[in-house]
């Protein structure tokens, strides 16, 4: 089964439709009203009534100019919703590396997880979507601490390769498991917001999109005041700082190990259960870790900040190229700034020599 965008599922989220059944039904391309190619008509050549980038008609003619600034902003706030689910994945890689010095490539299919976890408690047990959204965090928080403690704890000090090739043998066996338990039909649950718009003059903001921005600020404030002002969060600190030193001051390094593993794991229940409401839940939607890893790259893969620039640099460029450039660009746009990054800036833009304190 091909994989489903994120990018590509957002610019549907902004339009006024009917509320979806929650299970195994087709959304259509949003897409369908644009040119071939994926261009989005600013006039109907028949017509002669304007078309904006929703693909809704307006009676009567407006200035192109504007238009085509509701459309830039349109593309803008969609980028930026994307981004942040990138960002939130992005935050999941660095919070693990930076304590551990592991690359988790299952990052994303602990996102999938997360969103499964969320069409249980939510679709099934009929929970309010707030409560389902702390039970699906906290399980897959708890599963985190528990997959660091029995499986990935075994293979400290072996080399990177080997650690690497563990965490993406993992998530095809998460996904594996996903299709045996919930099948791979995509499915979603109900949320509060489902269907409703914010209207601003031409411009239209889903509340899907809202509430992915919103929580992911949320979240960000969240995590920086734990690390600033717990204690737990400053010995996570200087864990990644030091381990050995960490150590012989009395901090337990294992058990601070599995903690960040189980904050990563929530952190991606988080982004599963915002994105679940515009990108139906399936296996496959892991693969955008894929990108979600691009965008660490891109900031900087141990700052926290650069996770979150990233995702917007890599969402923002997506849905700008999804509207204005040929077909097929969209899909490569990730990809290509990476390899430009690499090029021009290895070290990420966040990037910065630090000392570690003792």
């Amino acid at each position: 089964m091909r994989a489903l965008s994120a990018g590509s599922c957002f610019a549907e989220a902004s339009q006024p439709r009917r509320d979806r059944s929650r299970r195994g039904l087709a959304r259509s391309d949003p897409l369908d009203a644009s040119e071939p190619g994926g261009r989005r008509r600013l006039y109907s050549a028949r017509s002669k009534t304007s078309i904006d980038i929703l693909g809704t008609r307006t009676a009567g003619r407006e200035p192109v100019e504007g238009i085509a600034l509701s459309q830039l902003l349109q593309v803008l706030i969609n980028g930026l919703a994307v981004g942040c689910i990138y960002g939130l994945i992005a935050l999941g890689f660095v919070l693990v590396y930076k304590a551990t010095e592991m690359v988790n490539f299952a990052q994303g299919d602990l996102m999938m997880l997360g969103a499964f976890f969320g069409v249980t408690l939510i679709g099934d047990f009929g929970l309010p979507w707030l409560l389902g959204l702390l039970l699906a965090v906290l399980s897959l928080a708890v599963f985190g601490y528990l997959l660091d403690a029995f499986v990935l704890r075994r293979v400290l000090g072996e080399p990177q390769f080997a650690i690497v090739m563990l965490t993406i043998g993992l998530g095809f066996v998460f996904r594996a498991v996903a299709g045996l338990v919930w099948g791979y039909d995509p499915q979603s649950f109900p949320t509060p917001y489902t269907g409703k718009t914010l209207r601003m003059g031409e411009v239209v903001v889903s509340y899907e999109n809202l509430t992915i921005l919103l929580g992911t600020f949320f979240l960000c404030l969240v995590l920086f005041l734990f690390f600033r002002h717990t204690r737990l969060g400053i010995g996570m600190q200087a864990t990644s700082q030091n381990q050995l030193a960490a150590y012989y001051v009395g901090i337990p390094v294992k058990r601070v190990f599995s903690l960040v593993w189980a904050i990563s794991a929530g952190v991606a229940a988080v982004a599963g259960i915002l994105l679940a409401p515009v990108s139906l839940v399936q296996p496959g939607m892991g693969f955008i870790g894929i990108k979600a890893f691009a965008a660490a790259v891109i900031g900087g893969f141990g700052s926290i900040p650069g996770a979150l620039l990233g995702g917007w640099i890599i969402g923002i460029s997506e849905q700008v190229a999804g509207v204005y450039l040929p077909a097929g660009f969209q899909e490569m746009t990730a990809y290509g700034i990476l390899i430009i990054a690499l090029v021009l800036r290895p070290e990420g833009l966040f990037a910065q020599v630090q000392r570690k304190k003792v």
